[in-house]
């Protein structure tokens, strides 16, 4: 065959193929073998075809759905659309009017066909443009945002720079986290990576003109190689694949924007890059049938055997993504099942043929990568809109596809049906067992067992001789007493002397003692010897004895045979588990690769995909520009569905016996394997070494930018010390070095109220009780023994158990050093700062025990102590302090219901104390008490904001999403930043929840934009940290007036339970 035959083939298959997508969509049948008669019966011509369908169709009832799906489709007809309005060129088709019916199917045949013909352009190819250009023009409209979003750019470059060999991520240019999690899942294929570097466009690309395909899809598969050589490569964190989706957008040309289910992207991007490779490859190959690698890699094919109005037929189609229904399965072996078996097949096996109709599947050659497409979504008739399939459904790291393959259909059919025959055994054995399960004819039923239990339990109760309702001692005191009656012993009547079933008693003398008087509190209650349980009242040691035997047989068999039916369950199931354990039926192994992940509902939502590394033997997360270790514990909470909304949607399994799929390259010459810019061609090393001597001069300019901004700072520090240490210099003061020290603010202030005065408190007392101690001594002494005294005083401080509300690290910093086990030098030193205070009393023995203590001072050599540690302590404490006031103010708003203004306080002090904590356990404060209060907060600001969302009134719901935008949906990636923490993970998707409930409400068509436009942000939960520019303004305290506010709000706090201190 000729090249130019061949093209004309597959040309003529791809048009049959968009005839069959479009009769489909416009009669609603699914089953292939019809809608291909129909294409043969009305000759290729679509209003024939659809007329011949509509005439079947009302004569013969169409198959459920649920169980027949279309075999051959290589797409997929979902659409979700976010926000779109209704058409209001509608035709009613909820009548009987056949009209109506003709008329629409021509309308949507004549607008195919016209824009077809005027643009030559696919109506899937127009929608997969309309979700191009949505995103294109999300990624615009972020840049006019006036606040700053989650998903921008640090201005940091450090905090954007790439760690040693850490994957890159790519970033999210406007609700193109599919657009990541396909592309990701590719890249990682590492045949499919080399195949995209080392794609060479053909030689006659720059003629003009080009067709529309070299058009659209060689320029792409550029931008797509240049992105992959970025991922290989780049100094990036991640980076930016805008070209690459500008390119696909403008591709096309359409009005609408509209979001587009990503599956059908996903196929669209398929058939472009294997459009790409076959230009290719019809150039490098002319005259021999060129070989596509993308159908190499990703297309395979199966046998179609089946039986059509009895008539038996066979042929061989391609497939490459899988589809598989989710919907009533409970894992991938089921749904397979199902897909490889539509319809009624008795006939196939047997050698008469009937009218019924029905098909198999049998693979006849695998893909090396195996991609099953699962149906998530599926549109509600009733409500009219898309809806998500939250089921779980559960898949094997490892696949074994023997069970599929048509050189086992013969062994497959056997199990097949011994899997039935089983199937039906244990169906009668559970119906069995539920009788004995629940037991009775009532409504309510019980255990079996457990009623004979119950009846056994009762006739082995004691005998009573008193009607529970008779027998209330009327006469009893109003303080509650029963009166004692006389004993059947005392007054010589027989036990069996009783109250009768109607209540007539045998005894007169206790008839005579009764006494009718109401009263309505004790007359209810029980006796003191009536039992608390039924008793029989009549019953023999006889007739016990017999009854307590049966009763215990009869419950001992039960319980056999329960034990019985359940073991006979267990064994089957066990049976139908090894049906294909065999090493025959294990010999086509495909190992799970990649999983992409959608989270939230149909309309709107987030994907991620997890993707196994086989070289570290580890599953790694790509959520956008996020590239975390995983676990297969994370990945089947997120994809297996039924606990939250998040799920699997697309699975990717690689053949296990092509280990060159993932295997690395290796240098011919050297043997050693190729990593980095060695991966990459020659071009596109030089585009990867352009772009990161960008990023490095953008460092450089940032380091270069923060050292002017610290000089700046060290002049206006070095400008302000100078202004107020000439206020302290009332006297003059030996020309030393130690004095033109600047102490801590903490341990030296002008405020009278302030810290001086406090800390110089502290310092006369250790100095007289010094004095006290050695009376006469000199002032040398004297320094020594009050530095004892006060550092003794500070140690049992540090060494007492204290309450959560009294803190002592926040009255003296040398507290905070024991704490923290500071070096001894740093200690002595600080303590001789304290004693060298001016501010000391104006008493001769103060003054002289401070000029000492600045002596000390400046006898210290550099050497002995290392100030730059010094100084490093003390700005620790510093940052112990800011953070406590972050703390202390965000909680005081907190408990005055001031959520908005807390929360800023309560984010930054959570910062801030990580980041101590992350130094030692005892830097801060309680980490799992600001999280809690930072997540009380969100979660209040939250129920807010959908308060106001429900008004439904214009300026309340945009005052409610102002809330969640610029603070909630801001600080969300916070919460997410450590993944361990459950709670704070809770709450986010308790959020999310909340929101997305309110699609399966009714609403103004403003709100439902509002809301459409909403969610996208709330659920991506890929984004970059926001960096607020301003952290709020602290109020300045005293330690005195610091210590008490702290213990004041922390004795305010009424959590549930009373998290351990910091310390």
């Amino acid at each position: 065959m000729t090249v130019e035959q061949n093209v004309l083939q597959q040309h003529s298959q791809k048009h049959q193929q968009t005839l069959l997508n479009q009769l489909r969509e416009v009669t609603g049948t699914t089953d292939v073998q019809l809608l291909q008669q129909a294409l043969q019966v009305s000759n290729g011509d679509l209003a024939e075809a659809v007329a011949y369908l509509t005439e079947k169709n009302a004569k013969v009832p169409q198959q459920d759905e649920a169980t027949y799906y279309q075999t051959a489709q290589i797409t997929n007809d979902r659409y979700i659309s976010v926000g779109s309005q209704a058409d209001t060129n509608v035709i009613d088709l909820t009548g009987d009017d056949k009209d109506d019916l003709q008329r629409a199917i021509a309308l949507s045949l004549e607008e195919s066909s016209r824009a077809f013909r005027e643009t030559g352009i696919t109506d899937e190819e127009q929608a997969i443009s309309r979700v191009l250009e949505a995103s294109i023009a999300e990624n615009k409209a972020s840049l006019k945002r006036t606040h700053t979003e989650v998903w921008s750019d640090s201005p940091n470059p450090y905090d954007r720079k790439r760690q040693e060999n850490c994957p890159v991520g790519l970033k999210n240019v406007g609700n193109t986290c599919w657009f990541s999690a396909v592309i990701q899942s590719l890249f990682n294929l590492l045949e499919f990576q080399r195949l995209v570097l080392h794609y060479s466009p053909p030689a006659r690309m720059q003629d003009l003109p080009r067709n529309q395909k070299e058009h659209r899809n060689l320029p792409f598969m550029q931008e797509l190689r240049c992105l992959f050589s970025l991922l290989v490569g780049s100094k990036r964190k991640y980076v930016d694949p805008s070209r690459a989706v500008e390119i696909l957008k403008d591709a096309f040309k359409s009005s609408e924007s509209q979001q587009q289910d990503v599956s059908e992207f996903t196929h669209k991007l398929l058939d472009w890059l294997e459009d790409a490779f076959q230009i290719k490859a019809e150039e490098d190959r002319e005259g021999e049938k060129p070989k596509n690698p993308m159908v190499e890699l990703f297309y395979g094919r199966f046998l179609a055997v089946g039986v059509l109005e009895g008539k038996k037929f066979e042929n061989t189609e391609m497939f490459g993504q899988y589809p598989l229904q989710v919907n009533g399965f409970k894992d991938l072996h089921e749904c397979l099942e199902a897909a490889m078996n539509e319809g009624e097949i008795e006939s196939l096996h047997s050698a008469e043929n009937s009218a019924k109709s029905g098909q198999e599947h049998w693979f006849t050659e695998l893909p090396p990568v195996l991609t099953f497409e699962l149906s998530r979504f599926e549109f509600n008739q009733a409500l009219g809109r898309p809806e998500k399939i939250h089921n779980k459904l559960e898949f094997p790291s490892m696949l074994y596809m023997d069970r599929y393959m048509d050189r086992n259909r013969d062994t497959t059919r056997i199990k097949r049906e011994e899997i039935r025959r089983l199937k039906e055994q244990m169906t009668i054995l559970q119906q069995r067992l539920e009788r004995y399960l629940s037991y009775g004819s009532g409504p309510k039923r019980f255990p079996l067992a457990d009623v004979l239990q119950y009846a056994m339990e009762f006739a082995s109760s004691k005998p009573v001789c008193i009607s529970p309702v008779e027998d209330i001692d009327t006469t009893a005191p109003p303080g509650g007493t029963t009166a004692q009656l006389p004993s059947a012993a005392s007054t010589g009547e027989q036990p069996d002397a009783c109250v009768s079933a109607e209540g007539s008693s045998t005894g007169p003398q206790i008839q005579q003692q009764r006494v009718p008087i109401h009263k309505p509190f004790t007359q209810s209650r029980v006796p003191q010897d009536l039992p608390m349980h039924p008793a029989p009242r009549h019953i023999t040691e006889e007739e016990l004895r017999v009854l307590e035997g049966c009763l215990h047989r009869w419950r001992s068999e039960v319980e056999y045979d329960t034990r019985d039916l359940q073991a006979s369950i267990s064994r089957i199931h066990r049976t139908i588990e090894l049906m294909y354990s065999d090493k025959s039926m294990m010999q086509v192994p495909y190992r799970l690769h990649a999983v992409l992940v959608h989270e939230g509902q149909a309309n709107a939502g987030h994907y991620w995909a997890y993707i196994y590394d086989p070289h570290h033997r580890r599953w790694m997360k790509y959520n956008d520009i996020s590239v975390t270790k995983s676990s297969w514990e994370e990945l089947v909470r997120d994809s297996f569905g039924g606990y939250r909304n998040a799920s699997a949607y697309c699975l990717m399994y690689i053949d296990d016996k092509k280990p060159f799929l993932i295997e690395e390259e290796f240098d011919k010459e050297t043997g050693q394997m190729l990593s980095g810019l060695d991966k990459l061609p020659p071009d596109l090393k030089e585009y990867v070494e352009a772009d990161n001597k960008l990023f490095e001069r953008e460092m450089e300019e940032w380091d270069a930018l923060q050292a002017r901004k610290l000089q700046q700072e060290k002049l206006a520090l070095a400008a302000a010390s100078s202004l107020t240490a000439q206020p302290m210099n009332t006297e003059p003061c030996p020309p030393d070095n130690a004095a033109s020290q600047q102490d801590p603010e903490y341990m030296e202030q002008q405020s009278p109220t302030g810290d001086s005065k406090h800390l110089q408190e502290d310092t006369e007392r250790a100095i007289t009780k010094a004095a006290a101690e050695q009376d006469g001594k000199s002032p040398e002494a004297l320094l020594n023994t009050a530095m004892k005294v006060e550092y003794t005083r500070l140690l049992r401080f540090a060494q007492e158990d204290t309450p959560p509300e009294k803190d002592y690290r926040l009255q003296h910093v040398i507290v905070y050093f024991i704490h923290n086990q500071a070096p001894k030098k740093i200690l002595e030193r600080t303590l001789l700062m304290q004693f060298a205070d001016r501010n000391l009393g104006f008493d001769e023995r103060c003054k002289s025990i401070m000029k000492v203590a600045r002596a000390k001072l400046e006898l210290i050599k550099p050497d002995e102590v290392n100030m730059e540690e010094y100084e490093m302590w003390h700005q620790d404490y510093r940052n112990f302090r800011e953070t406590t006031v972050f703390l202390l103010v965000g909680l005081e708003l907190f408990l005055k219901k001031s959520y908005v203004e807390a929360l800023m306080y309560l984010i930054y002090s959570y910062q801030c104390n990580k980041e101590l904590l992350a130094k030692g356990p005892y830097r801060g404060h309680d980490e799992e008490l600001i999280a809690h209060y930072r997540r009380e907060c969100l979660l209040k600001l939250n129920e807010h904001a959908t308060a106001l969302f429900e008004t439904g009134e214009e300026s309340e719901v945009n005052s409610g999403l102002t809330i969640m935008n610029e603070l909630v949906v801001a600080c969300i990636p916070l919460l997410l930043v450590d993944e361990m923490e459950e709670k704070d993970m809770v709450a986010v998707e308790d959020m999310r929840n909340r929101w997305c409930s309110y699609l399966g409400q009714e609403m103004e068509p403003n709100l439902q934009e509002k809301l459409t436009d909403f969610l996208p942000k709330l659920l991506d939960c890929s984004a970059e940290i926001k960096s607020f520019h301003d952290p709020p303004k602290l109020p300045s305290y005293s330690t005195l007036e610091l210590c008490e506010r702290y213990s004041r709000v922390m004795t305010s706090l009424t959590l549930s339970r009373t998290p351990a201190d910091g310390r």
